[in-house]
Order: C-alpha cells, then structure tokens, then sequence
C-alpha cells in the first residue's frame, strides 16, 4: 500500500489546479499530503502571515469553489462546511508550499513538500510544451462556438420571416399574435415607426421588449387614448418615445430600421379578438414615404 507520503507525482498532480492563473494545491489536500489537519495549516500561515504574501497563498472566493467544483466534479469543495471547517478554502502556490514546509519542520512536510514542488514543475513544463496545442484548441473551439451561434441566428431569421411574411390570426390567438408583434419590435436596432389611429398603453407594455437603444415613433389620429402621463412615465425607463398625431391613416403600419415594413389588418390593442392578417410589404418606396409623416 502506497502511503500518503509516498504518493507519486502523477497522483500528486492531480491535486493541483489552475485558479488567478496559478497553478495551486488547496490547503486541505495539502493537510492530507503532510499528515495534519487542515485546521493546523491554516493556523501555521496566521502566525507567520508576514510570509505568506498573496503570491503564497490566498483564500478563494464562492465564485471560485463553484467553479472549481464544477470542473472536478466534487461536490463537497462547493459545502459550507468544506473540510470540516465554516471559511472558504486557501490555495497554496510552489513557493507558499516552499515556506510552508520550511515553517512545519516535520521530516514528513519536507519530503512530501520535494515531490510536491516536482509536480509543480512538471506540469510547468507539460504546459510550457503544450502551450501551443491548447491555444489552438481554444481557438478552434471559439470558432465552433461562432458558428454555432450564426447557425441558431440564420434558423431563427428563417422561421421568423416564414411567421411574419404573410400571417392570418383567427379569433382567439391573442397570444399568438402578441407574440409576433414582439418579435417583430425586437428586431429593430435602431427605430421603430408604428402608424396606428388605436393606440392606448397596451402598446407600450409591448415596447418595453425593444431594445436598449432603439428610438421609437408612433403616428397616431387625435382621438387615441393614450396618455401624455403615460408617454413621460415610459420614456424615464424606455427613452425614446415620440408621439406624432395625424388623420391620414386608416391601415396599421410597423417599420423596422426603415427598412422592413409590416401592414397589421387589426389595430395592435385588439390583436386577436377578431380575424386579422399581418403581411410583409417589400416595396422601398413605400417605406420612404412612410418615414416622411
């Protein structure tokens, strides 16, 4: 049987992490390693803390024990009461291993601390040497990961445009059609124009999905109940909103960045409670004259 002191370094190198771009053992592999308790390792850097400057020896935060969980799969680094103790674990560098055994003076801590500081070194080299290797397997996962995301966006716009196109809602898909309306508002990056003779604050519920920076306009007739209160109040949160009033209109229009246009057959408040259809008008044309009302 292998006792813990003559753990051989490939066992040993398991015990070490990479965490603030350093490589490190925690305290209470360290504990195991030297045949103490954690408790009493901590308690010999505190009384030589002067020594142990954060090059040596830091404790870890939440974010860092989740994390280290999660990429060695043990679920007990991540309780409370890791290692029988209430506190975050310490990570002990090469040179805090150094020190400590220096500090220890146990022939145990000595000779175990040579063969940690060789494993130190090994996976140094392995990673000096490999360097390459990983760069280019980081890169090439980057990429897939870029692809990936273009893929999902291409397949999203196909079955966005197959929706919007040309849509007919019947009495009763309110959401259906509340959801097309938002996906509509959420492709915008610039501005949206809304021409509409019904508007009242149902649509601005609807606009708080925009984007951060998109500036909206809504061309509405006098008689629209929406509310100048209303109007302030979503502009502190949602800027920018503006209200033009005309009687020119008797259709619903959406455009998009002033480049895509959408006939709505209903008025936005009442999507779905009757039979309605939403097309998509490609003529440029069109879209010009409607950003000059």
């Amino acid at each position: 049987m292998i006792l813990q002191n003559e753990l051989p370094n490939k066992e040993i190198k398991n015990l070490i992490y990479a965490i603030r771009g350093k490589q490190v053992m925690l305290d209470s592999d360290v504990a195991m390693l030297y045949h103490y308790e954690t408790k009493n390792i901590n308690k010999a850097v505190k009384r030589n803390i002067e020594r142990f400057p954060e090059d040596f020896c830091f404790q870890l935060t939440k974010s860092e024990v989740k994390n280290l969980r999660f990429q060695t799969g043990t679920s007990s680094i991540e309780k409370e009461n890791y290692g029988g103790r209430r506190y975050l674990p310490y990570a002990f560098t090469e040179q805090g291993i150094a020190m400590l055994a220096g500090i220890l003076k146990s022939d145990i801590a000595v000779n175990v601390s040579i063969n940690i500081i060789k494993s130190f070194i090994e996976m140094r080299r392995f990673l000096i040497f490999n360097g390459q290797v990983f760069e280019r397997l980081t890169n090439i996962e980057a990429k897939l990961l870029e692809h990936d995301k273009k893929f999902n966006e291409i397949f999203n716009q196909l079955q966005l445009e197959e929706n919007i196109k040309q849509k007919i809602f019947f009495q009763g898909q309110i959401y259906d059609a509340y959801s097309l309306i938002i996906d509509i508002i959420k492709r915008a990056n610039q501005k949206i124009l809304i021409i509409d003779n019904y508007i009242d604050d149902s649509i601005l519920k609807m606009l708080t999905k925009k984007k951060k920076e998109v500036e909206i306009r809504i061309v509405t007739s006098s008689k629209s109940k929406i509310q100048n209160l209303d109007i302030q109040k979503f502009n502190k949160q949602y800027p920018i909103l503006k209200i033009n009033y005309t009687n020119q209109f008797h259709d619903r229009f959406i455009v998009i960045d002033e480049k895509e246009l959408y006939h709505c057959g209903a008025s936005i408040k009442d999507l779905g409670k009757k039979c309605f259809a939403i097309n998509q008008i490609e003529d440029k044309k069109v879209i010009e004259k409607l950003m000059k009302v």
